[in-house]
């Protein structure tokens, strides 16, 4: 997901990073090259042992006028929220009894497991529409 990353440099410093819409989660980065790496892991450590919900990301838009941004400039860092939190969770889902047997077949055919393909598909879905959402907004 496309997180906003507000990026600040003081003379003799490392890049400063700060995440508006994940209170109390910072990094640094050397070279601007580095940024994102650092944003990754810094997610991963803050929230990686935590029962806290992490927030969906916003637009660095709502952040710009904010006095706490002066003198720095936004990114957006993509970070994967499936690092930050991998442990799989059981669920129950009701569906149609033929729905559920065409997952199966599907899933079967490509040697994967149920809920593999509907995690797949979940994701896929989520990043489809995400995707129609910043084309629209462009």
């Amino acid at each position: 997901m496309l997180y906003p990353v507000y990026v600040h440099k003081d003379k003799d410093s490392a890049f400063g990073l700060t995440f508006p819409d994940l209170p109390g989660c910072f990094a640094a980065a050397d070279e601007p090259a580095g940024i994102p790496s650092a944003a990754q892991e810094a997610v991963e450590v803050h929230y990686g042992n935590d029962a806290e919900p992490i927030t969906a990301p916003t637009g660095a838009d709502q952040w710009a006028g904010s006095k706490d941004f002066k003198g720095g400039s936004w990114m957006l860092v993509d970070i994967d929220l499936a690092k930050v939190r991998d442990k799989a969770v059981r669920v129950n889902v009701s569906m149609s009894e033929a729905l559920l047997q065409r997952i199966d077949q599907y899933a079967s055919k490509r040697r994967i497991s149920r809920s593999a393909f509907l995690a797949a598909a979940a994701e896929h879905e989520m990043a489809e529409r995400a995707n129609r959402r910043w084309t629209r907004t462009r």
